[in-house]
């Protein structure tokens, strides 16, 4: 007679993606912000496609040596040796995989009580009891910074296997790997600080002796080649999440001053006790704001300013009934060269920010969007080792679909502008028509280099028609006049003219 199936285990409950909310809420995707999963804000400027073209020429092959050098880098970081690391799909792979080994069967303890939820489900996967009693417990997890609070726990002395669990642990500024020497387990992750949480690469740090027993027990190459080389590259340039934690700071004020009280955080997002925290939640889906909802409280992953500006806005507006202006544009283009994200208001106050690693670039388009007085937000990484033309050009471009976007149907634009504008030797004139047709007649002399190619590639996706003529002696006065111009010509087009389209045809 055949064994009946086992039953399945209460499994892990992952949010609903971006798609589903919004159609949920009648929304565009891509206005959803993701509050809810303590990453940052952009993937490191290291993953690019270029880290991942060696893995990609011998994706056929196994990698016989275990991804020894991102095990070498790891535990050069740490100041330990070889035989002190293993290496795991994401760290949750350890969480499930200690249960089983330490306390199959047995009992485990969390610290604090109320801490990753993970941990309830390693237990139940190795049959294993979940009790208050640390002292008492074979499995004590430690999480630290602790999920979804923010506090930092003591490590007690246990009698059974301590794993400290350091997800957090870059924003805290503090790590327990003293504690090896006692025979604990430290975890760690690329998902957080590094940004690689679609890679899925974990590591575990310990005596050599429990990280052969660990070892033993995984599957062989649970991590893929392509993540490997991911989390090596990102190695090679760690995360500097000082800009993180201050915008933590500033967001935990400006929540007080909401009246919503998070406590103090050593991660990468912030807790608020409050009684109802979902009803909260339920009220911001509608403005593509997706947090998560605790028994007792409200966890909010901290992003960057734009975003976490757009989160207390519509915070405001839902608590105080403050006004909510029209959302930006958000928009992405990535390609095998390049990455940009644009974010975008056309009712700016020139509050403009662009970094792509393109100095010289950036500059001109930051001149272009103040004069032009919109809130831009540009972030990119390019392939610098073949030069300043696929990010520069991509960059512009993604500008052009965002500000497309951003224009609509046109309705209600002045649509005409011109602006001359001086400086030092160099003189440019620029006109511009909102026209709905790419036509771009430019005469910049002399052109640093991608002057001309930039705009022509802003006016393409933009599809606005653009003449520009700069000259002078110097290239760089000669550019930054020409941006200047176009921006103070844009700065005209958009003026709110009533609400009409203005073309005798009705539509542009």
């Amino acid at each position: 007679m055949s064994q009946p199936p086992p039953q399945p285990l209460e499994s892990y409950q992952w949010p609903p993606s971006n798609e589903r909310i919004a159609e949920a809420v009648g929304l565009d995707p891509r206005r959803i912000i993701r509050f809810d999963g303590n990453v940052p804000p952009a993937p490191p400027a290291s993953a690019r496609p270029a880290v991942i073209a060696s893995a990609l020429a011998d994706v056929n092959e196994y990698d016989r040596g275990r991804y020894e050098p991102l095990r070498v880098a790891i535990a050069a970081r740490h100041g330990l040796s070889l035989d002190h690391v293993a290496l795991g799909a994401g760290s949750d792979e350890f969480i499930v995989l200690v249960a089983r080994v330490f306390a199959a069967g047995g009992t485990i303890a969390t610290v604090p009580t109320r801490s990753y939820s993970m941990y309830r489900y390693a237990a139940a996967m190795a049959g294993a009891t979940l009790i208050d009693d640390v002292a008492a417990a074979d499995l004590v997890f430690v999480c630290r910074p602790n999920n979804p609070t923010g506090e930092l726990p003591d490590v007690p002395d246990v009698r059974g296997q301590l794993v400290i669990d350091e997800a957090y642990a870059d924003y805290a500024g503090v790590d327990a790997l003293d504690r090896l020497a006692d025979g604990a387990i430290v975890l760690r992750t690329f998902s957080k600080a590094f940004g690689l949480a679609g890679a899925r690469v974990g590591y575990a740090l310990a005596q050599p002796d429990r990280i052969a027993v660990l070892s033993s027990r995984q599957a062989p190459l649970s991590v893929s080649s392509l993540s490997a080389a991911l989390a090596l590259a990102a190695l090679a340039n760690p995360p500097d999440v000082s800009a993180q934690i201050a915008e933590r700071e500033r967001l935990t004020r400006a929540l007080d001053e909401l009246g919503l009280r998070p406590v103090a955080s050593h991660a990468n997002f912030v807790f608020v006790p409050m009684a109802e925290p979902q009803a909260l939640v339920d009220a911001l889906l509608p403005h593509g704001m997706v947090l998560r909802a605790f028994a007792g409280g409200l966890r909010i992953s901290v992003r960057d300013e734009v975003d976490d500006d757009a989160l207390l806005a519509a915070l405001a507006h839902v608590v105080r009934g403050d006004p909510l202006a029209p959302p930006g544009v958000r928009h992405r283009r990535a390609t095998a060269e390049t990455r940009i994200v644009v974010r975008l208001r056309l009712a700016g106050e020139g509050r403009v920010l662009v970094q792509t690693g393109e100095g010289f670039y950036d500059h001109m388009l930051q001149q272009l969007a103040f004069h032009a007085g919109l809130d831009l937000r540009v972030d990119g990484v390019g392939d610098p080792e073949t030069g300043e033309h696929h990010t520069v050009e991509d960059t512009m471009r993604a500008f052009g679909e965002a500000f497309d976007e951003a224009l609509g149907d046109r309705r209600g634009f002045a649509r005409y502008g011109e602006a001359r504008v001086p400086m030092d030797e160099a003189l440019a004139h620029a006109v511009v028509d909102l026209s709905g047709r790419a036509t771009a007649n430019l005469h910049i002399k002399p052109d640093p280099g991608m002057a001309a190619h930039a705009l022509e590639s802003l006016v393409q996706t933009a599809r606005i028609t653009l003449h520009v003529t700069a000259t002078g002696t110097n290239a760089h006065h000669v550019a930054e006049a020409a941006f200047k111009a176009v921006g103070r010509a844009l700065a005209q087009a958009l003026v709110r003219d009533g609400n009409l389209v203005r073309s005798t045809k009705g539509s542009l």
